[in-house]
């Protein structure tokens, strides 16, 4: 018997689908909100509490990815078990009030262990959200709808980085924490009320009769599928520059060209909302148009872009002109964030629907262990080499050494693409 509280997907109007989904994004960009925040009042926080380039990557990746890698494997499979917007919502009003209680430390060990908090709420908001939008939408829009539902990385992002320099120049670094964490806790019970849990698998061709499994069960479908490894560790290669850039470019452009904490804000937070809205959706359609004939295509395509990222990226740091290095950062961040939708929508079709969530956060903790963990704090420990040389200017070839995670994520794509036709379910 169907649980009251759940939905037929299959027979939701188009309409109420695109109003989960916009209420997904929502909830995806506060979650994005409130990881990169720290990323733009890197700069205040530095001079306020006297912290070092290691410390601010320590506090900004792995404080964040250490819990949140953690406990996202057994919340994802109690979401495939139990209802998805409950886990949600809860998660939702944790990372919001953890965000909210960074703007109170005092120290680095204060700010470490909240951020700490923020990973532990955060530990339940995305896995579950990937299997609720596979229930919603069938296979064949798939890649497209997970795409959309990444737009919360680059608007999320931008706006963080945009609201926190705001604030951080008009009062201080504490007051935008505090705001845009109660602002998230406002949003949950307005998500909980909208968004109904959709039936397992309603668009999948074997239903969603199969009964929960434990995780050694989910280990041994995927232990039997090389490119879900491949493609795991390749999107974490290309998450350690993503990453690593999203938190050290406003540190980067205040202190090689001079600009002010609110022109940083701004200057990237256009890049991000402008590029990565624009890569993400096509990564996406790229995916399903050329996906339909030809599995491995959700893995060469985002390859492809990688490759191109390289020289963009080489070329916008290397450049003296704001306006050149806009528009050439306006093509990597794009290309950057190409993989999200081919890359989600294969996780989804190489395990069946009762195996998503958890497959999901096998993935997210391979994907973000290694790239918010490693790659922030990665740069943060080369800046602090390279300064003794290069002085303000370590970030620049902090970010020209990050480059190489672009061309190892290209390679195992690459090898990936030859084995998922005969992966995918």
């Amino acid at each position: 018997m169907q649980d009251p509280a759940t939905t037929n997907t299959t027979a939701d109007s188009p309409r109420y689908r695109l109003v989960v989904l916009a209420m997904l994004v929502l909830v995806y960009t506060f979650n994005f909100i409130d990881r990169q925040i720290v990323g733009i009042l890197a700069v205040p926080i530095k001079a306020d509490l006297g912290l070092t380039d290691t410390q601010l990557g320590l506090m900004g990746g792995l404080a964040f990815a250490l819990f949140y890698t953690l406990l996202g494997i057994p919340i994802a499979m109690l979401a495939d078990r139990s209802n998805r917007t409950t886990i949600m919502t809860v998660a939702l009003v944790l990372w919001s009030a953890m965000t909210a209680v960074c703007g109170l430390a005092q120290n680095f060990w204060q700010l470490f262990l909240a951020r700490l908090g923020v990973g532990v709420g955060e530990a339940g908001g995305v896995a579950p959200a990937y299997s609720i939008v596979a229930d919603y939408f069938p296979p064949h829009q798939r890649a497209r709808a997970l795409g959309a539902y990444s737009f919360g990385v680059p608007i999320g992002s931008a706006l963080g980085i945009v609201f926190g320099g705001v604030i951080a120049t008009l009062i201080d670094w504490r007051t935008a924490f505090i705001v845009v964490g109660l602002a998230g806790v406002a949003l949950a019970p307005i998500f909980k009320l909208v968004v109904r849990e959709p039936v397992r698998g309603g668009f999948d061709a074997k239903g969603s009769t199969s009964a929960p499994v434990g995780f050694g069960e989910v280990m041994r479908v995927l232990l039997s599928k090389p490119s879900f490894w491949g493609l795991s560790f390749g999107a974490s290669a290309s998450s350690m520059m993503g990453y690593g850039m999203f938190f050290w470019l406003p540190s980067f452009l205040v202190r090689s060209y001079d600009m002010t904490l609110l022109q940083a804000s701004l200057y990237y937070g256009a890049i991000l909302l402008v590029g990565g809205i624009a890569g993400i959706w096509l990564g996406g359609s790229l995916a399903d148009h050329f996906g339909a004939a030809r599995k491995r295509a959700y893995a060469i395509i985002p390859a492809v872009a990688f490759l191109v990222t390289v020289p963009f990226y080489i070329g916008a740091v290397t450049s003296h002109s704001l306006a050149l290095t806009f528009v050439l950062l306006l093509v990597p961040t794009a290309l950057g964030l190409l993989w999200l939708g081919p890359v989600l929508s294969s996780i989804q079709h190489v395990v069946p629907p009762n195996m998503r969530a958890t497959a999901s956060a096998i993935f997210l903790f391979v994907n973000n262990l290694i790239g918010i963990g490693l790659g922030t704090v990665a740069l943060g420990a080369l800046s602090d080499v390279l300064s003794v040389r290069f002085g303000a200017d370590s970030l620049r070839y902090a970010i020209l050494a990050g480059t190489v995670f672009y061309l190892i994520a290209a390679s195992l794509f690459l090898l990936s693409a030859r084995r998922l036709e005969r992966d995918w379910i």
